[in-house]
């Protein structure tokens, strides 16, 4: 079945979709009714309005999620202005999934500007640290807590 699959999603043009956890991309832009991109960069889902989305999913007990190897920029102004315009802002809504084997079993939808609060005052901590160090690159874990607050359940 797994060949298969493979087959399937070569030819969609989907590349390999057991890398980076595009399987669980297609999954989840199934159940939303959402497009899954070409590649393995930028928007992860097309809404059928056209609009670029970004999807987080994971297999623990909670519902939470993590954004990591964020590129640093040279000044704290240029990477506040990279994170609401071409990394975490750019998408206007980020879907969250909690997946049991291939089944969703709880899916949230926070906006860009919900995941921007919540990460900004994180991310500022950071980044004078992370800047000296071998790989610096910027990452927080979005808590359970924080997308239950503001997040709106899909299923």
């Amino acid at each position: 079945h797994l060949n298969e699959i493979s087959k399937l999603t070569e030819s969609m043009g989907l590349g390999d979709i057991f890398s980076y956890s595009k399987v669980k991309e297609v999954l989840m832009a199934n159940e939303l009714g959402h497009q899954v991109p070409k590649g393995f960069f930028g928007a992860d889902g097309i809404t059928p309005e056209g609009l670029e989305v970004e999807y987080k999913s994971t297999i623990g007990e909670k519902i939470l999620a993590t954004y990591k190897g964020i590129s640093v920029q040279p000044t704290w102004e240029k990477q506040e202005k990279y994170l609401i315009n071409e990394k975490i802002g750019k998408y206007p809504e980020h879907y969250y999934a909690r997946f049991e084997g291939t089944k969703i079993v709880e899916m949230w939808m926070l906006t860009g500007n919900d995941v921007l609060e919540y990460c900004l005052p994180r991310l500022k901590k950071q980044y004078q640290s992370v800047k000296s160090q071998k790989d610096p690159r910027l990452g927080f874990q979005m808590s359970h807590k924080h997308i239950k607050l503001k997040g709106k359940k899909i299923i």
